[in-house]
């Protein structure tokens, strides 16, 4: 049996292919109280929704190129709406009342100017509302320098809470249900930036403090979206099969990494496609998680319920 690992380009190719066009690039799950599974496909510039039966359709399009999305704890979806893969993206953070169908604006604009590209976003016990705002698509389109993380209190105040040089380009981001802990993930795809997983204390106003390194994932591609556990550990959509350029390797395989919140590798589910973006945990007892990766959507049971905002698992 030959070594298929070892085995050579052909005569007169010079290098793997790559790809011409993606038609899909999923994101951004969050999962309501009825099993139903909202995520975005970024590509497409629309939001779709599975039903806990398998029926999938189109909640939203066009979406404003909506990357995350989760629940309020009133069960209200939250939506960052971004700027990457084209055009019309709205960059703003957005609602949507599924009872009502009522569908607002939050914040599009910070010290008037426009942000850079809403990315992920999360919810903590007492209501308030974080997101990051990077930038990785067209950086001429920039109107402020910061690529930061702010905070949107429940009476609709804006606030900067983190932004460089203690963070470099935030991307996933997740908060505890006592709202004392702030973790990001900071993902900048240059030689040499961040790949790391920080942690942040909250205050009572959910201003944070005392910043520690949690993960780094050195040269491989870093963590992309994320969300806790019951028990308090980081789930983590990171690593990649084909680097895309200098700033990346193949250290860091795909998958979904367990982390403890003080840096301990729990473990890995190895999801054999690039790229993992993202998941949310789902079911009547919090159980099942739905990872969305580039064109794929999987799912899985955990050993342990999602700790989120909204909906409230049943005992199992």
């Amino acid at each position: 049996m030959p070594d298929f690992h070892a085995a050579p380009l052909p005569a007169g190719i010079t290098e793997p292919p790559k790809a011409a066009q993606v038609l899909a690039f999923t994101e951004g799950p969050a999962v309501d109280a009825d099993g139903t599974l909202y995520y975005s496909d970024i590509m497409n510039n629309r939001i779709l929704r599975r039903t806990a039966d398998g029926k999938l359709s189109v909640f939203r399009e066009p979406s404003g190129r909506t990357n995350g999305n989760t629940f309020d704890r009133e069960g209200r979806l939250l939506h960052c709406e971004g700027a990457e893969f084209g055009e019309g993206g709205n960059r703003r953070v957005t609602r949507t009342d599924l009872k009502t169908g009522h569908y607002e604006t939050l914040t599009e604009l910070y010290d008037g100017k426009r942000y850079n590209a809403p990315n992920d976003i999360c919810v903590d016990g007492h209501g308030r509302i974080y997101f990051t705002d990077p930038c990785y698509w067209d950086r001429t389109t920039m109107e402020m320098t910061d690529e930061s993380v702010y905070r949107i209190d429940v009476d609709g105040r804006v606030t900067r809470i983190i932004t460089q040089p203690a963070i470099q380009r935030p991307n996933g981001i997740a908060v505890t249900q006592d709202s004392k802990h702030l973790y990001v993930i900071d993902s900048c795809p240059v030689v040499g930036g961040n790949r790391k997983i920080w942690s942040f204390d909250l205050d009572d106003r959910g201003s944070p403090l005392n910043q520690r390194e949690v993960f780094d994932f050195a040269h491989g591609r870093g963590g992309d979206g994320m969300r806790l556990d019951a028990d308090g550990n980081l789930w983590v959509a990171a690593g990649i099969m084909t680097p895309r350029g200098p700033h990346e390797s193949t250290l860091v395989p795909p998958g979904i990494y367990h982390i403890s919140p003080r840096g301990k590798l729990l473990g890995r589910i190895p999801i054999g496609e690039d790229v993992l973006t993202n998941l949310a945990f789902g079911g009547p007892d919090g159980r099942t998680l739905y990872v969305t990766a580039g064109k794929t959507l999987f799912t899985l049971r955990a050993p342990v319920a999602g700790q989120v905002a909204f909906p409230k698992w049943e005992k199992s």
